[in-house]
């Protein structure tokens, strides 16, 4: 419960700070209408922006208490429809890229631990997986555009959200997830792999594995039966910080490769000083970030219940 309570915290404060920090900021979008002084009053009284922040913020903060966001200055649709489709779409990605981060990561990390594949591929994989930890999803975006525009290989205009659903274009065009999903992936498997190679090491100098080698067991069992399982219990104390890292990570990919996720929302809300669509895009991010925390914490006590009785 005391994790539950962190979480709504922190989407409480993340979520009025934005609000707030957008309000103060100079601007909105009702001076682009481009008339004149009166009508823009005009309209920004009829949208409430002319009342104080405290009453503003007391009033958003009920309604979104209630599920109502408000209605976008941008678009002029209710802000939970329009965060609602693109969390789908930021789901979409981070969680693709995150299991196959995982898959290569956690696997390729428990080979290199093990020294399986001979000291020279084990050193090989290491240094690499360094070098690409070095390169942030932003910069890999632009490497990975670049190759494609050169190659011609994959699509690099973007999603054809107009086109249909993601869900839909997703089934029927996955070609436009390869290049946000590598992305993503590149650096967090490489980030996985040293992690997971680091517990594997440290799992089969436990005591536990000592008397399995003692009872006889083969090399292959001792290490994806035994010393696999103890080796997730670092990963795991983690995970959900790292899911979250890869939610904030796709919101720099979204906007170089023009996936419409939140991240993608969030900067056209900011550019345009959209205060009702920047409040709910950071009430939206924070929920994921809390829920992925949680996720984290409950998957490593379902993995190793003691953490919970030593606490």
């Amino acid at each position: 419960m005391w994790r539950v309570a962190q979480g709504l915290l922190f989407v409480l404060v993340v979520s009025s700070a934005a609000f707030v920090l957008t309000r103060l900021a100079p601007g909105d979008d009702v001076d682009a209408i481009g008339a004149n002084r009166a009508v823009v009053a005009a309209e920004r009284h009829r949208l409430g922006l002319d009342r104080p922040l405290a009453v503003q913020y007391g009033d958003w903060l009920w309604r979104a208490a209630h599920f109502d966001l408000g209605t976008s200055l941008k678009y002029r649709r209710p802000v939970a429809t329009l965060v609602g489709s693109r969390a789908i779409n930021t789901v979409i990605l981070g969680g693709l890229a995150l299991a196959i981060a995982t898959v290569l990561g956690v696997g390729i990390g428990t080979l290199t631990g093990a020294r399986r594949g001979g000291a020279a591929a084990s050193f090989t994989i290491a240094a690499s997986s360094i070098v690409l930890l070095s390169f942030p999803p932003l910069v890999t975006s632009y490497a990975l555009l670049l190759a494609a525009a050169v190659t011609g290989w994959l699509p690099v205009g973007g999603f054809p959200i107009g086109a249909g659903s993601s869900v839909t274009l997703l089934l029927g065009a996955p070609q436009y997830l390869v290049l946000p999903v590598m992305a993503l992936v590149v650096p967090l498997a490489a980030s996985l792999e040293r992690l997971q190679s680091a517990a594997v090491r440290d799992a089969l100098t436990q005591p536990s594995i000592r008397a399995a080698r003692a009872r006889g067991l083969g090399p292959r069992r001792v290490l994806w039966k035994h010393a696999f399982r103890l080796s997730l219990a670092p990963l795991l104390s983690i995970y959900g910080v790292i899911t979250a890292a890869v939610l904030s990570g796709s919101f720099a990919v979204e906007v170089v490769m023009a996936w419409p996720g939140l991240g993608a929302l969030m900067y056209e809300a900011l550019t345009a000083r959209d205060l009702y669509l920047v409040a709910g895009c950071a009430l939206a991010v924070s929920t994921l970030l809390a829920v992925s925390v949680l996720i984290g914490d409950l998957a490593l006590r379902i993995a190793d219940p003691r953490r919970e009785a030593r606490a």
